[in-house]
């Protein structure tokens, strides 16, 4: 990583809820997010209520059923991300999201770190077994109400991260290595409000990076930021990454 960081700057991009509302997918604390919209939305993503509670696991497979997210496409913002990392910018993203919309935009998995997972995939919370979330939601439409592993007969869940669960260890600490390995840390559209992901500013500005936050409302990190963007992110992180791949031409 420090050959290649010698000219070129190493960029981490922390995203959130916020990069993907241009796709349709509505954010979780914004004015007008989920969680304010309908408190008990969070019961159907919270690990011991879903384990417990089938009438709960039957509401969660109709609310994937019936979301627009996994129809969402990726915008403006993911693929200005996968301009830079095209451009020959070392980039990684690190995304509280799982929508899988970097992916899709053309982002290598392999420089996507997901720390909630991802809602592109189910798995079995008795065997780990993995399969596609298209499957399961077309056994949902065929009248499963709460559709089993077909491997053991456990209880299925999205792949995500739900409330009450811990992150998977080895992608927080990859994360937490590119966080102290960047150059330039960009958090975009996140509230910075949920741990640990978003002690990972914190500890990139500790280690040297310029911390640039792009997000509507003020963050517990602004006063650590090199610089703040309020700027709608459609536009703003276009502009902010295509100035950056340039400054990054002209040193290289």
């Amino acid at each position: 990583m420090s050959s290649e960081t010698t000219h070129r700057p190493l960029v981490a991009i922390l995203s959130g809820a916020g990069i993907s509302t241009d796709s349709g997918i509505p954010d979780y604390r914004g004015p007008q997010g989920l969680w304010r919209r309908d408190p008990e939305a969070e019961k159907l993503v919270t690990y011991d209520i879903y384990m417990t509670d089938p009438e709960i696991r039957r509401r969660s497979w109709q609310m994937r059923r019936d979301s627009e997210a996994l129809r969402a496409r990726p915008n403006g913002a993911h693929e200005a991300v996968v301009r830079l990392e095209r451009s020959g910018v070392p980039v990684r993203v690190i995304t509280q999201n799982v929508d899988g919309l970097h992916q899709i935009a053309g982002m290598p998995a392999r420089k996507v770190l997901e720390l909630h997972g991802t809602a592109r995939a189910v798995e079995c919370t008795h065997c780990q077994a993995r399969s596609g979330m298209a499957e399961a939601l077309e056994r949902v439409a065929a009248g499963e109400a709460d559709p089993a592993c077909r491997e053991c007969g456990g209880i299925l869940k999205s792949a995500t991260v739900m409330f009450g669960e811990n992150l998977d260890p080895e992608v927080l600490t990859e994360a937490v290595a590119v966080a102290q390995a960047a150059d330039i840390f960009i958090a975009v559209g996140t509230s910075l409000q949920v741990q640990p992901a978003a002690s990972l500013a914190g500890m990139a500005a500790e280690h040297g990076a310029r911390l640039i936050i792009v997000n509507a409302e003020p963050t517990p990190y602004d006063e650590l930021a090199d610089e703040v963007v309020r700027e709608p992110i459609g536009t703003a992180l276009p502009a902010l990454l295509d100035q950056i791949g340039k400054g990054a031409r002209a040193t290289g």
